[in-house]
């Protein structure tokens, strides 16, 4: 008997398990270095490197042939930085490389390894006292820096001598580790950063003192002590992050910038032209560059991009050119535009994504004309710019030594090709493992509406013109993320959902990148009305091409923000959505953390009125009938989404009279990883909807002749 989508897609991480990641390209493009696990089903990362000159894959590292230990042993920051990424794999899910990409350094249940590629040896365990969080090679190889007990600590190689750098100097103090904010809004996963020369680092220093403390409790198990967590909650204090240039003799230099006026470390950039420091203000409504000087710690500001409304943070930038001319970022005529020395070297009608790599003086990027699509580009003030990916899909890359190493997803192919190619034209692909997912999505892209958004709509496989089908919303709707792409896997949930009898429909409203500054920021002071009007406004358009959908059974599913604008439909427009199925939602913006809030809404003491419009709060006490089934869904262990956001609502409704279900999920994070728990969820949201839209089952229509 064949297994159920549903327990295919938690067995394979959605289909993830087996593909290659993570590529790493060596400076002479000779070697790819990436990650992947053996099979489709098996959720252990190994570590591989492709010969671009023999065409040779070799598996480097395999966990289970290491002495690891159990791989659930991790320490606790490893834990915390596995669900800021939303990691579902375990084994080697990040390592790091020497500049010449000839060894790298990983850890596994806490312990360190080192690995030559050159040798090929197979790789060693450093003996250390365990807890090991990050470790970097220096750029020649000969050390290893790392985190444990938030200290930062050095490990030579050849002498096998290990010291400690930098001890933390307080209670709620660490070394070398990105802050929750960075990691979780900013995407900077790291707190130190080898100099080029490999005779000092620089050291993020963390204190988490002033951070408000939340206590995430296990109700199924009331023995345990509830666990702390620093949670920077909207209008509450950060973590006060420093940096210091830290040398391999422990001499200590402090960088020195008004910290008081910009708290938020965005980023480091550091090479062979200089030390440049990314910060931002509290408000947002600024970037600064700024440049080190490594003697003394003293910076002087570099560039700076401000807006009345924020600035966004673009990957990649700032970096250098060889001969030292800035790259960076900046919106102008309503697009994200790629600068070189100050003047735009991309057009009005190309939204820049992210600087994925400099070769030489060539820059590779990700950009996109049509929001659906991410493709790759490339400058150079030799060749100018080249697309290099016309056709529609979602793509990602390296470019090191002439060397091209493209990612591609697309609405024909199951998961992610990964093909390499080399300056004299040869061509490798690196095998995906991944399994099929057994699902080819019925699916038609189109944009909707007064202001063309994006929406996919899915019909059943089995369907038929002329027969009627409810409908079912299926959004993210917020800004971070897209769900309307010209990738088959970010459709295959949703093909799933209408082939138990709906037609699903996906919107991309405002808000949500790719469409420009103008859209991503209609959503400054109100992250309710805008978001919501544009699911109904494109609901009704795709509803008039298609008269098969029935607006008088519409339901509603959504995770995180999803789970959001899920409540808030029945709650808000229970004339236009008849169910709901809310999964983590944030249902108070004063409980979710403080960059991505205040991006939005301000700052709670001086923007009240914008929390009391986007507070699902208001809408559950207010007397809108008729009251529509809603169905809460949160993990008890989730520390980004607190539940403490549909208790708070649960108790609301109840305190309204609006009846309502609460599905708690016993040790479930914001992620869902545990095989059965994502399993059963999609299956126990089917069956609410059908129960809350009088739907028996997949309402197939009878066969003809």
């Amino acid at each position: 008997m064949t297994d159920s989508f549903p327990r295919r897609q938690a067995r394979t991480r959605r289909f993830t398990l087996g593909a290659p990641r993570s590529a790493t390209l060596s400076p002479d493009g000779r070697r790819v270095v990436f990650l992947r696990s053996r099979s489709g089903t098996d959720p252990v990362t190994c570590l591989w490197t492709l010969d671009l000159e023999t065409g040779e894959e070799r598996l480097v590292a395999d966990p289970r042939d290491l002495e690891s230990g159990d791989e659930e042993n991790l320490p606790a920051a490893e834990r915390a930085r596995r669900e800021r990424t939303r990691e579902q794999a375990g084994g080697i899910v990040g390592y790091a490389t020497d500049r010449a990409v000839t060894m790298a350094a990983f850890t596994l249940s806490g312990q360190l390894y080192v690995a030559d590629f050159v040798a090929g040896l197979s790789p060693r365990q450093i003996e250390t006292a365990g807890g090991v969080i990050d470790p970097r090679p220096d750029p020649f190889g000969q050390r290893v820096a790392f985190v444990a007990g938030g200290a930062l600590q050095v490990h030579e190689l050849t002498p096998r001598l290990t010291t400690s750098l930098v001890e933390p100097d307080g209670d709620g103090v660490t070394w070398g580790l990105a802050d929750f904010i960075a990691a979780e809004e900013m995407g900077r996963m790291r707190g130190y950063w080898w100099s080029p020369d490999g005779d000092r680092l620089l050291v993020a220093r963390v204190d988490e003192t002033p951070v408000r403390r939340w206590h995430i409790a296990d109700p199924a198990n009331p023995e345990r002590e509830p666990t702390p967590v620093a949670y920077p909650a909207a209008g509450t204090a950060n973590a006060e992050v420093t940096l210091h240039l830290v040398g391999l003799d422990r001499t200590r230099t402090p960088v020195t910038w008004d910290t008081a006026a910009n708290e938020y470390l965005v980023g480091v950039t550091w090479d062979a032209i200089g030390l440049l420091v990314t910060v931002q203000p509290r408000d947002q409504r600024a970037l600064r560059v700024l440049r080190v000087d490594t003697p003394t710690g003293a910076t002087t500001e570099v560039v700076t991009s401000t807006d009345d409304r924020w600035v966004d943070i673009v990957p990649g930038v700032p970096a250098h050119l060889r001969d030292g001319e800035l790259v960076w970022t900046a919106a102008d005529a309503d697009t994200h535009r790629l600068l070189v020395d100050g003047e735009p070297v991309t057009p009005p009608t190309l939204q820049v994504r992210e600087l994925l790599d400099i070769d030489a003086d060539t820059l590779l990027f990700s950009a996109s004309r049509d929001p659906i699509s991410i493709g790759l580009w490339t400058w150079s003030r030799a060749a100018g710019l080249t697309e290099l990916t016309p056709d529609p899909g979602v793509h990602g890359g390296r470019l090191a030594g002439g060397t091209l190493l493209v990612t591609r997803s697309d609405l024909d192919t199951d998961g992610t090709v990964t093909r390499v190619r080399r300056a004299d034209g040869t061509e490798f692909t690196i095998a995906s493992r991944c399994e099929p997912a057994g699902l080819t999505p019925r699916l038609e892209i189109c944009s909707a509406g007064e202001r063309d958004l994006r929406t996919a709509v899915l019909l059943p496989s089995w369907h038929r013109p002329g027969h009627r089908l409810p409908v079912l919303m299926d959004p993210y709707g917020g800004p971070h993320a897209q769900r309307v792409l010209a990738a088959r896997n970010a459709h295959l949930t949703s093909q799933w959902f209408a082939d138990q009898g709906f037609a699903v429909v996906v919107v991309d409203g405002r808000g949500t990148p790719g469409r420009g500054p103008a859209f991503e920021r209609a959503v400054q002071g109100d992250l309710a009305t805008p978001v919501l009007d544009d699911q109904i406004d494109a609901l009704h358009a795709v509803a008039a091409r298609n008269p098969d959908l029935d607006l008088d059974r519409v339901g509603i599913r959504g995770w995180s923000f999803g789970g959001y604008l899920a409540a808030l439909a029945v709650l808000r427009r229970p004339d236009v959505f008849h169910a709901a199925v809310a999964g983590a939602p944030v249902t108070d913006w004063r409980l979710y953390d403080t960059h991505y809030t205040e991006r939005y809404l301000g700052h709670p003491d001086t923007a009240p009125q914008a929390y009391e419009r986007s507070s699902l709060f208001a809408d559950a006490a207010a007397a809108r009938t008729p009251h529509r089934p809603l169905l809460l869904v949160h993990g008890l262990a989730d520390d980004n989404v607190v539940a403490a956001h549909t208790l708070r609502l649960s108790s609301a409704l109840l305190a309204a009279g609006r009846p309502h279900s609460v599905l708690p999920l016993s040790g479930v994070t914001h992620m869902t990883p545990q095989e059965v728990v994502a399993e059963n969820l999609l299956a126990l949201q089917v069956e609410f909807l059908r129960s809350a839209l009088g739907v028996s089952g997949p309402d197939r229509p009878a066969a003809q002749g």
